[in-house]
């Protein structure tokens, strides 16, 4: 049917309140941007969200969409055995973009995991609180090449608007995780320079730039999130959308980045 929303999402765990407590304040501006989407996705009545996520199984050559009966996580290995979450999938639009990723010849495996990584978790958590009902289309990136993403998201986009469905799609992940002395990969001056270069590339709408970014820069980040930035920018890419960065923080030294692009 349509496009309903697309967003860029962090996904560290310290966003359940349950796991960051008395630290969550320190990442309250990324709090608040995901309460702020939460109502926009609500308000647009998704039946499916299509997630991408950089912490299930990455292929060196091949995308991966997961398929199970349902779908559930929780979040005992942060010590939180509570709090967890279920969903269905959407087994039309799975299998509809199998099929047309084969068509496009883009190697697209299916792979069977109930449990979901903590990067489509973390976002979920925050954004389907009153969406008990909706489905899911969890997908991991690969490590092909920039331009192959962009390619696989327009192939995304196809089946996206052959379904009946009203699609919600989220990009999971984190910018720079070199930002500061107390980083957990280490210190690297260029992970602002990463961060700040890429966010500026999002709000021009310059795809071409991103495209470009240096790899060494990209390296010296030591980001997560790119890839799946690139999936949706492949599906939105001949749009007319508008950027907006909900907020963007760093207080760990990992860069947390919120966007949702508004479709037109």
């Amino acid at each position: 049917m349509s496009l309903v929303l697309a967003a860029i999402t962090p996904h560290p765990p310290i966003l359940i309140p349950t796991i960051g407590k008395d630290n969550l304040y320190k990442i309250n501006a990324t709090v608040k941007a995901l309460e702020k989407m939460e109502q926009e996705l609500y308000a647009a009545k998704p039946d499916t969200i299509v997630i991408i996520s950089p912490h299930g199984v990455v292929l060196l050559d091949a995308f991966l969409i997961n398929l199970a009966d349902r779908y559930h996580s929780d979040f005992g290995q942060f010590g939180d055995f509570s709090t967890s979450l279920e969903f269905k999938p959407n087994l039309s639009l799975i299998e509809g973009l199998r099929m047309q990723a084969q068509a496009a010849d883009t190697i697209l495996t299916v792979a069977s995991e109930p449990k979901l990584d903590h990067g489509a978790t973390v976002p979920l958590y925050y954004l389907t609180k009153h969406l008990q009902d909706v489905s899911l289309v969890p997908i991991s990136y690969s490590l092909l090449d920039f331009a192959t993403h962009i390619k696989f998201g327009e192939i995304l986009k196809d089946e996206i608007y052959k379904t009946n469905d009203r699609v919600a799609l989220i990009a999971s992940g984190d910018l720079a995780h070199k930002l500061n002395k107390d980083s957990p990969a280490g210190y690297d001056p260029q992970a602002k320079v990463f961060d700040e270069k890429l966010i500026e590339l999002l709000k021009n709408k310059d795809l071409e730039g991103i495209l470009k970014l240096d790899h060494a820069l990209i390296e010296a980040a030591g980001e997560c999130g790119l890839r799946s930035i690139l999936i949706l920018l492949g599906v939105i890419k001949n749009t007319n959308y508008t950027p907006e960065v909900l907020s963007y923080e760093s207080p760990f030294g990992v860069g947390y980045l919120t966007v949702q692009f508004h479709l037109q």
